[in-house]
């Protein structure tokens, strides 16, 4: 397979080629041997030849089946290289891992699918050291976003929840081929050793936060309807008319530790 194959819409392809960039992320990711580095979406192999000739070893995961004979044939004689024909958006990340060592994971993740695979992740955060990745810099600058800032959202939450976030710098369009039409950022995420709050029911948790920001520009008491009732927002320390946006992790934490309501009875006889 020739390393010119022309990117694919329908896997979001957006193959880096500058050398500077490619450099400056090699030395932030920091490769080193005896880390268990792990890629996704290797794509022509700019990252993953340095990030190998650096560890000496590298898995990675890759779902466009035409690149795989030229990226075992660029990487295999460079060190330890395992390569899963797999969707990243449904990959066990456990399946790498045979010993205790924790996940290095890298990418220049395809922008249509950025958001789904960041909460897919969250789901192995445990056996993840940290991840470093490509993405829209208007995605990152809502991961990285502060409480009250109009960027703040879900997304912000469920991730600083968990991970800490550190945009680190930007990618011009022209660094990849072919150009995408957005700015990209590259960015370290951190899991944190307790989430950012007590939580101590996390699916309720996870229920109210995507509720609180279903519809922004309606108050928080009108997005919570049917979950919490205005005497318990104001139990949670909370003015049930202001948004979502105005509360920070440590709010959602207390609505989701208040009684739930109670389910509306429904006519009839028992």
């Amino acid at each position: 397979m020739p390393m010119n194959q022309h990117a694919k819409k329908r896997f979001g392809q957006n193959f880096l080629r500058d050398r500077a960039v490619i450099a400056r992320i090699i030395d932030t990711v920091d490769p080193r041997p005896g880390q268990h580095l792990l890629e996704i979406g290797p794509g022509r192999a700019a990252i993953t030849r340095e990030l190998l000739t650096r560890a000496g070893a590298l898995d990675a995961i890759e779902l466009d089946r035409d690149l795989l004979p030229e990226l075992r044939r660029q990487c295999e004689p460079l060190g330890a290289f395992r390569l899963f024909n797999a969707d990243a958006l449904t990959f066990d990340y456990r399946t790498p891992r045979e010993d205790e060592r924790k996940l290095r994971i890298v990418g220049n993740l395809p922008y249509n699918i950025s958001t789904p695979l960041l909460f897919h992740l969250l789901e192995f955060r445990d056996f993840i050291e940290d991840m470093h990745f490509m993405l829209q810099r208007e995605v990152v600058q809502r991961m990285a976003a502060t409480p009250g800032s109009k960027r703040w959202g879900r997304l912000s939450v469920m991730l600083q929840t968990d991970l800490r976030i550190a945009p680190l710098f930007d990618i011009p369009a022209r660094a990849f081929q072919p150009a995408p039409k957005v700015e990209s950022s590259f960015v370290r995420l951190t899991p944190r050793a307790a989430p950012a709050a007590p939580i101590p029911d996390r699916a309720r948790f996870d229920q109210l936060v995507a509720q609180a920001f279903r519809h922004k520009r309606k108050t928080l008491l009108n997005n919570l309807k049917g979950l919490l009732d205005a005497e318990r927002i104001r139990a949670a320390g909370i003015d049930p008319s202001i948004r979502a946006e105005q509360i920070d992790i440590a709010g959602f934490a207390r609505l989701a530790a208040m009684e739930p309501l109670e389910p509306r009875s429904i006519g009839g006889n028992a």
